[in-house]
């Protein structure tokens, strides 16, 4: 028998499920609670985390100053949650398990957006690089120091195993790690003490969370985009098939002002991807005779899948993108002053260890000074880099 999504078992989750009555287990063995599942538990301690919050104030792709309404790494992994949890419902699979890996997957990310990763990546580059997905599962199992028995959050190996692998298995069926993949000193500790099963493929939930990632960030950077000014809604129309959606909301609603016309777009483009994005899974469940874990972990490529077209679109966006927002002078300008302060503190730090706060300098001796400094900049939101800035030079960087 195969399965195309339509199945389930007597308590409506498909056979494809991750079971939250089936986990792994945590690092650190705890007592199970007596009013929520593993993956809930692990969603909650990852909402009520440090780095969780710190979101509300770190780039998405504008510094934080740039304006109330663009989206922050907060915002945007909300959306990708929201988005995530409906795929995974339609789809008859975990969404707690889903929700947790969607609003963990951005936790490692720098102060800056993308930029402040590069510019992190190369001050460290000779003392084991700096990826945000590794930082990520750092943060998780170590940096977070609020539980009296152990570091981290201490999360499930099944959340932890869906935020290592969300984008794809890290090594071969040899253990030689695959093209493009980076593999961390902490992911290598934890994988060595309990498995993470570095060479198969992500849980269907975690597949999920990474599609969801895709489909908002495409659709809400069009959205601030257009608030930006970066560009107008009428270049847009070059995409063919965002074309002839603004021309149906055109056509309904003769008149319509641009603000209200972006969101319209953009609302259309989600609900498109998303009902591709479910089809599309159902297909190769079944033409792939996927029927449990096994097959889903043996599998050598995504399960979670838009068609070919609906990715043709996405890709379409992406490049528009590239050349119109994230390449636009005025984007480029920013990114400019966040990669000198980035760049900047973390050359003082490693000067003058001494510049770190005491709770920080302390954990030198165990972490060593460099990882200690990336580990600190990057915690950093984009305000208190700035401040850390002013602080150390006694100079206001400009980022507008």
């Amino acid at each position: 028998m195969t399965l195309d999504g339509d199945s389930a078992l007597s308590d409506g989750r498909s056979p494809l499920a991750t079971s939250p009555w089936s986990s792994r287990g945590r690092l650190h063995p705890e007592p199970a609670s007596t009013t929520r599942t593993e993956f809930q538990r692990d969603r909650d301690r990852i909402v009520h985390s440090t780095a969780f919050r710190r979101l509300a104030h770190k780039t998405q792709v504008f510094v934080n100053d740039g304006g109330d309404h663009f989206r922050t790494r907060l915002t945007h992994t909300i959306e990708v949650a929201q988005i995530a949890r409906t795929v995974a419902r339609a789809l008859k699979l975990d969404e707690d398990l889903t929700e947790a890996i969607a609003l963990g997957h951005d936790l490692g990310h720098t102060p800056f957006g993308h930029t402040g990763e590069d510019a992190l990546s190369e001050c460290i580059s000779e003392f084991g690089g700096f990826d945000h997905n590794n930082h990520g599962f750092r943060v998780v199992t170590l940096l977070e120091r609020r539980y009296a028995e152990f570091d981290g959050l201490n999360l499930t190996l099944d959340t932890l195993e869906g935020l290592v692998k969300h984008n794809g298995p890290l090594l071969d069926g040899s253990g030689q790690i695959l093209p493009g993949c980076r593999l961390s000193e902490d992911v290598r500790a934890c994988d060595a003490l309990k498995s993470l099963k570095l060479w198969s493929s992500a849980c269907l939930e975690a597949q999920v969370a990474a599609s969801a990632d895709d489909i908002a960030y495409v659709a809400h950077d069009v959205d601030d985009g257009v608030r930006a000014g970066l560009f107008q809604v009428s270049e847009l129309t070059r995409l063919s098939f965002v074309a002839e959606v603004i021309f149906t909301i055109r056509s309904r609603y003769p008149g319509l002002e641009d603000a209200r016309t972006i969101h319209e777009l953009v609302r259309r483009l989600i609900d498109r991807f998303v009902g591709d994005l479910v089809r599309e899974s159902k297909r190769l469940f079944n033409v792939n005779q996927i029927r449990g874990s096994a097959e889903v972990e043996a599998f050598r490529g995504p399960l979670i899948a838009l068609s070919s077209d609906a990715a043709s679109d996405v890709a379409a966006i992406k490049a528009f993108l590239i050349e119109r927002m994230y390449r636009h002078p005025d984007v480029l300008k920013i990114r400019q002053s966040a990669e000198r302060i980035v760049r900047r503190l973390f050359e003082a730090f490693q000067a003058r260890p001494s510049l770190l706060p005491t709770g920080w300098s302390a954990r030198i001796e165990t972490g060593g000074l460099e990882r200690t400094i990336a580990d600190y900049v990057a915690g950093m939101t984009d305000r208190y880099a700035v401040n850390e800035y002013r602080r150390i030079f006694d100079e206001t960087p400009s980022l507008r």
